[in-house]
């Protein structure tokens, strides 16, 4: 079977074990229908490709115990908060935002939790299905860089529909993509991608802002602006925002920096490895 159609059949049994999850749990609110669905989809269907098609298991993508394993976790998160914060927190620096409270979301610890864990799965989702398996076996077959603009125009494609997204909203995720595809190419694993994916998703919702169009507010305040949607991203939040494409390179700039330590990839042939 090609690499083609195995990639096909990994999308479409992805896609409809989230709908069917989004639907079983849509009751409890399409934050966590989504996060949980997302990552039945990825989980799902990585199982079935890795067991079926290539007689292994999650370490052929990256998700080995590795003893840099939690190092890459942990600087991938550092990184994505750090963004984020500078994101929704360099703003109100300037004076071009503040936080006003907001009665309609009051604090909630316990919200707090939920809403990280469910962050957490969704991200691992994401990652196993737009970097995971099927990024690395076609960037296998046809280069790891030729691959990584592709993947990352999919990436973005799948946030369209995302409540308040727009042009700069998408060129934004499209960027995104392309620095979560290079975390992968220079750590050899899914942890570092995963990390700086749950890192600025974590972080955005603390400052009261919306995240990709969903509003989740925890602690009581929300981020009101005296900029105009070009900065603040409107509602699809800070993600939309002209500050965050400035952000991104720099993001990108930390990343080539951190030390990590590159793993093998059994997709992905050695001689595709990012030059260091």
């Amino acid at each position: 079977m090609t690499a083609a159609v195995r990639v096909v059949v990994f999308l479409v049994l992805a896609f409809v074990t989230q709908a069917v999850v989004f639907v079983v749990l849509q009751w409890l609110g399409p934050l966590i229908a989504s996060g949980l669905g997302i990552f039945a989809g990825g989980a799902v269907a990585t199982f079935f490709a890795l067991r079926i098609y290539e007689r292994g298991g999650l370490a052929d993508i990256g998700l080995t115990g590795h003893s840099w394993a939690a190092r890459h976790m942990l600087s991938g998160t550092g990184l994505g908060a750090a963004a984020a914060v500078i994101a929704a927190g360099f703003p109100v620096l300037i004076g071009k935002a503040h936080f006003a409270p907001n009665s309609e979301f009051p604090f909630s610890p316990g919200g707090i939790a939920l809403v990280s864990v469910i962050l957490l799965f969704g991200a691992l989702g994401e990652e196993l299905v737009f970097r995971g398996y099927p990024f690395q076996l076609l960037a296998g077959r046809f280069g790891t860089y030729q691959f990584l603009l592709p993947s990352a125009v999919l990436f973005a494609a799948a946030h369209a529909m995302n409540l308040g997204s727009g042009n700069l909203a998408l060129f934004n995720t499209f960027l995104w993509g392309v620095v979560l595809g290079y975390a992968v190419v220079r750590s050899g694993d899914l942890w570092v991608a995963t990390g700086l994916h749950f890192g600025w998703n974590v972080t955005l919702p603390l400052f009261g802002v919306s995240l990709s169009g969903f509003t989740m507010g925890l602690t009581g305040y929300s981020l009101e602006w005296r900029a105009s949607e070009l900065w603040s991203g409107g509602s699809y939040g800070p993600e939309a925002s002209l500050l965050t494409t400035l952000l991104i390179p720099v993001l990108f700039f930390a990343l080539h920096r951190v030390p990590l330590r590159r793993q093998s990839l059994k997709l992905m042939p050695e001689e595709e490895e990012s030059p260091e």
